[in-house]
């Protein structure tokens, strides 16, 4: 993650990866308060990254036993969106280098925006996962697919 990802001055995907993951506190602590639910904790997100309205990119910690880079990567926005935006990582590097941020996968159905692919980001997406290549909107439905019940599973836990 240390290649910029460009969002175009706004027009393009929007994502901002952090240097290391949220400590299980800090997630506990902004998942309670996204849910609006103090019983609950973030141990089944690992947070990596935000788009520029504060909304997160995590991966989901859903396949037991499975490692990290095996496991779905997910978007909780700031205005409540919600998406399971790729399977692993391998698949979200490639969304990456399409031009869609977690925020844009997630809202995919927006009609005004338009992906700009990202060259630098290609090239990462070559090298660290070939085996998932294939065009975004394609990766984005398998993934939301194989979790359909994702957005309910989480406003179950809202208060």
């Amino acid at each position: 993650m240390a290649v910029p990802f460009d969002h175009a001055g706004g027009d393009g995907g929007d994502f901002e990866p952090f240097a290391a993951f949220l400590s299980a506190e800090e997630t506990t602590k902004w998942f309670r308060a996204w849910t609006g639910n103090a019983e609950v904790n973030g141990d089944g997100f690992r947070v990596f990254g935000q788009d520029g309205t504060g909304g997160y990119a995590a991966f989901w910690l859903i396949r037991p036993g499975r490692a990290l880079v095996e496991q779905p990567v997910v978007f909780l926005g700031s205005e409540g969106e919600t998406g399971v935006v790729a399977g692993n990582l391998g698949a979200f590097l490639w969304l990456l280098a399409a031009g869609f941020g977690p925020w844009e996968a997630a809202t995919s159905y927006q009609p005004e925006w338009v992906p700009r692919p990202h060259a630098e980001l290609t090239a990462i997406a070559e090298r660290f996962a070939p085996d998932h290549r294939a065009p975004a909107t394609a990766l984005i439905e398998q993934a939301a697919g194989e979790f359909p019940d994702f957005d309910d599973t989480l406003m179950e836990l809202c208060r």
